[in-house]
C-alpha cells in the first residue's frame, strides 16, 4: 500500500505526524528518505511529539542516534547520512534499538529498504522546490496489510 499526502507548511506536518504516530505499531521501523531539506528531521521531531515525546527533537547528524523517551517506550531518532557501508549499520546496533523502541527512524534509510522488509517507508519530496509544499509518500509493509 503506498499513499501520498502533500504537506503544505508545518502545521500540516505536525497533523500528518500526528495520523502516522498512530498508525505505526510498537517496535516499528520508519526509513525516510528525500533530498536534504525536504523535511525529514521536521516530520520526526512531530513524531517525537506526537508520541508524547519532547518538543525539541533534532537531527541526530554528528551523533548518529538520539533517543527520545515517550510513555510507550523510546522513539530513537537515527541520521544515516553519514554511514558508508553495511559493517557501518552493523557497528550502530540498529536491531538491538528495533527490540525495544516504540518506533526507529531512520533518516537516509532507503538502504535498509531490502533487509528490513517490515519497515514503513516515507519518502519526502519537494517537487515545486524549495518554497514549494513537500510531498509524503508512505509505503506500509505487506505486514500491515490486513
Amino acid at each position: 500500500m503506498s499513499e501520498t499526502r502533500v504537506l503544505t507548511d508545518v502545521a500540516a506536518t505536525r497533523a500528518y505526524a500526528g495520523e502516522l504516530a498512530g498508525r505505526l505499531p510498537s517496535g516499528a521501523l520508519l526509513l525516510l528518505d528525500g533530498p536534504l531539506g525536504a523535511g525529514k528531521t521536521t516530520l520526526v521531531a512531530a513524531l517525537v511529539e506526537a508520541l508524547g515525546g519532547p518538543d525539541r527533537a533534532a537531527s541526530p547528524t554528528y551523533t548518529l542516534v538520539h533517543e527520545y523517551p515517550t510513555p510507550d517506550g523510546d522513539v530513537v531518532h537515527v541520521d544515516a547520512y553519514r554511514l558508508a557501508d553495511a559493517a557501518a549499520w552493523d557497528e550502530l546496533g540498529l536491531d538491538a534499538y528495533l527490540d525495544r523502541a516504540r518506533l526507529v527512524a531512520v533518516e537516509w534509510g532507503a538502504a535498509l529498504a531490502d533487509a528490513h522488509p517490515d519497515a514503513w517507508r516515507l519518502t519526502l519530496a519537494r517537487p515545486d522546490g524549495v518554497d514549494g509544499a513537500r510531498h509524503a509518500t508512505l509505503v506500509a509493509p505487506p505486514s500491515a496489510s490486513g
